[in-house]
């Protein structure tokens, strides 16, 4: 596609311009620049995990969560709380009220930041706290943040509140801009966090109730693992401003808030893009009796696809959610469907979410393993963005995640293997050519 591109630079021009041959080579090397970037901009950063994780224990094993907190990430640290919060109406008021009540310091990392009510309510939150002497700092995704409204930036940064985008493209450097923050977190007085799934944008408010109104799940944190998502913000601030943020404003000591272990795992290109990637192998091969996942953008590589799959023939019960026809990204859902007939012989149940667009993100591995965060299950996550997931051990917990996935499924359209095999010619091949583009997705 790159050389295809390149050559049709070059014809444009050279047909546009004298035929000199200082001006074809001229064009001729414009174009050969322009191809050199667009050939890094699509290259992974790293090696690929290139074979297949062999099964060695059970999720249940100690050595399991040894691997998890040593092998991929922070330790798995105990003492914690973590509260669900299930769509916009439940979500952002604790999150509005966890600012309004900040002393020290907030900070702020997501994605998707665009104009509207809700994103006004957040700017005008932190910019008060600003005021009130609180040392705000918030980083924006360059690509994410695309559509706010500039009088938010302006009211905050006027208000005092440090903003930063993150990985803004140079002329020199547009490989930047392919390496996203998709991270989500919001930490106040290094006490309490907020991961998940939300966006701050109207699509996230309300409660599901139609289509205009997305179905996500995000999670409230306390206890010791805050901390380690504090951590994870200052890894991508330092990147973005420079700036060292430590001391006790940030990294206060944390009593326990409750009985849950956990760890707050992440992966950037920049450093381990393949841990995420692997900590969901992992999970996924160690898994004995069921896993639930909830993946708003399901484009999963042929590992990932060959584990659930292995998974579900070794008796796991596998069932998979997905969004239906009403999706923000249709390119994704075709690669997704392209794909879906290994999982489907093997026994691997799928669903599609018809209500409204279903962004949840939420995996529970033998109702022990809660794994919640901003990752999705396809390439771009697993290696083109900066990710984070906060991991959770308590079965109490993972026995709420699943019944909240049940209730998703009953409204969600079960996909069977004939349906499948019947989908009319021109949509499989319309599937066909956007599983061309999951490298990308």
């Amino acid at each position: 596609m790159v050389l295809d591109l390149s050559a049709g630079v070059i014809a444009c021009f050279i047909m546009r311009k004298p035929k000199s041959p200082l001006a074809i080579a001229f064009w001729t090397a414009l174009a050969t620049v322009i191809a050199t970037l667009l050939v890094l901009n699509l290259m992974p950063g790293e090696r690929r995990i290139e074979e297949r994780i062999e099964r060695a224990y059970g999720l249940h094993d100690p050595q399991f969560r040894r691997a998890m907190g040593v092998l991929l990430g922070p330790s798995v640290t105990g003492g914690n709380r973590v509260e669900t919060l299930l769509n916009g109406d439940a979500i952002f008021p604790p999150m509005l009220e966890a600012i309004a009540k900040a002393q020290h310091s907030i900070t702020f990392e997501t994605y998707i930041y665009w104009s509207g009510d809700i994103g006004k309510a957040f700017a005008d939150a932190l910019a008060e706290r600003a005021r009130a002497g609180v040392k705000v700092h918030v980083l924006l995704d360059w690509v994410g943040s695309g559509k706010i409204d500039d009088a938010f930036l302006e009211g905050m940064e006027s208000a005092g509140v440090q903003v930063r985008k993150f990985h803004k493209p140079t002329w020199y450097d547009i490989t930047r801009m392919n390496n996203r923050t998709h991270r989500k977190l919001l930490v106040v007085d290094g006490r309490v966090g907020f991961t998940g799934g939300v966006g701050i944008a109207p699509e996230w408010t309300g409660h599901a109730q139609d289509a205009d109104h997305w179905r996500d799940t995000h999670f409230k944190a306390e206890g010791p693992v805050v901390a380690q998502m504090q951590g994870v913000f200052m890894d991508n601030w330092i990147k973005a401003s420079g700036d060292v943020l430590h001391g006790q404003r940030y990294f206060p000591a944390i009593a326990r808030s409750g009985n849950s272990e956990a760890q707050m795992f992440s992966s950037s290109p920049s450093g381990g893009s393949e841990s995420m990637h692997l900590m969901y192998l992992l999970a996924i091969t160690a898994a004995d009796r069921s896993i639930e996942l909830s993946s708003a953008y399901f484009v999963p590589d042929a590992l990932t696809r060959d584990a659930l799959a292995a998974a579900a023939r070794r008796g796991v019960r596998v069932r998979i959610i997905t969004p239906g026809p009403i999706i923000d990204a249709k390119t994704v859902r075709r690669a997704s469907r392209a794909a879906w007939g290994p999982l489907l012989e093997a026994g691997v149940k799928i669903a599609e979410y018809q209500p409204t667009m279903y962004h949840c993100k939420v995996l529970v591995v033998d109702d022990l393993l809660v794994s919640v965060g901003s990752t999705n299950f396809d390439n771009r996550s697993f290696r083109l963005n900066d990710e984070a997931n906060l991991n959770i051990y308590d079965e109490t917990f993972a026995k709420q995640q699943v019944a909240v996935f049940e209730d998703d499924l009953k409204q969600s359209k079960p996909i069977s293997l004939d349906a499948w095999k019947a989908r009319p010619l021109r949509e499989k091949a319309m599937e066909h050519l956007a599983s061309l583009l999951s490298a990308q997705l």
